[in-house]
């Protein structure tokens, strides 16, 4: 197959949430789970950052890979959906996957694609962390697709975990109130592993009560004074979760320098690629 051919069979030879609503909702992540224990475990061979939540996360994962490829690390970027190119979901400092890895993925593993009834975000996960394990980046930012604890990117275990905020958002799928909904996006934070709340809601104590049963540091975002080319006043609390995730982050073995902060989030779309979202 060539590009657009392998791109119809992704698009269309099995169901994904956006064709066919909530069946596409897996109710385990044991299909990708499969996937990796057959051909091995890609997401361990790079230190990553996973980034949930409601609303920002998109913006935060594309600041936070703006100030990492500003430090000089190389940056892997995983983010949905896409709005012109299919390939804008896997980046590699700002750079789209090569449209040819996409065809021999796809094309080496369609049998189990097919026999473990992956679906296409599943499949955009397993060649998302491939991509990064053979281009050797040095960290991935990984944006979760839907909820947290069933999202097939919840295989991570990352050197922190990022949830933005908490609002109702697919009740259907992840319930209808705000401590329900927290619940499942919580399912990210993982044991030993520091947790950042961008937003805090005093209405909602699912998130300490998990870091606390998973022995995981529970911080929640400050106010900072950046400015970033991400336009729009809800930026100031993405920015102040990005920022504040730095701080955690140079706390535990990382070197991010004050001036590389700065250059990055006002950097974000040059080093990125970022089309936004309405």
């Amino acid at each position: 197959m060539n590009y657009q051919e392998t791109l119809s069979w992704l698009y269309n030879q099995l169901p994904f949430y956006q064709k066919t609503g909530s069946f596409a909702y897996k109710k385990d992540i044991d299909h990708v789970v499969k996937f990796f224990d057959k051909h091995g475990k890609d997401y361990l061979t790079f230190d990553s950052i996973h980034v949930g939540g409601t609303n920002g996360k998109g913006s935060v994962s594309h600041m936070l890979s703006s100030v990492f490829q500003e430090s000089g690390f190389k940056v892997g970027l995983f983010t949905s959906p896409h709005l012109l190119d299919f390939r804008e979901r896997i980046k590699i400092n700002g750079i789209k996957i090569d449209k040819d890895f996409v065809v021999g993925f796809v094309d080496s593993h369609m049998q189990d694609f097919i026999n473990f009834k992956m679906s296409f975000f599943e499949m955009n996960v397993a060649m998302a962390f491939n991509y990064f394990k053979n281009k050797n980046v040095d960290i991935a930012i990984i944006e979760v697709g839907l909820g947290g604890k069933l999202d097939a990117t919840n295989v991570l275990t990352p050197k922190l975990s990022i949830i933005t905020n908490i609002s109702i958002d697919h009740t259907h799928l992840l319930g209808g109130t705000l401590e329900s909904i927290a619940k499942e996006k919580g399912g990210i934070i993982k044991k030993n592993t520091p947790v950042l709340i961008g937003e805090k809601n005093k209405k909602i104590s699912i998130f300490s009560d998990l870091a606390q049963n998973l022995n995981s540091e529970l911080f929640y975002a400050k106010e900072y004074v950046y400015q970033s080319d991400l336009k729009g006043d809800v930026q100031s609390k993405n920015i102040n979760t990005c920022v504040a995730a730095f701080s955690i982050l140079n706390n535990n073995g990382f070197n991010i320098y004050e001036k590389n902060i700065v250059k990055g989030l006002k950097n974000v779309v040059k080093n990125t690629g970022f089309l936004g979202r309405w």
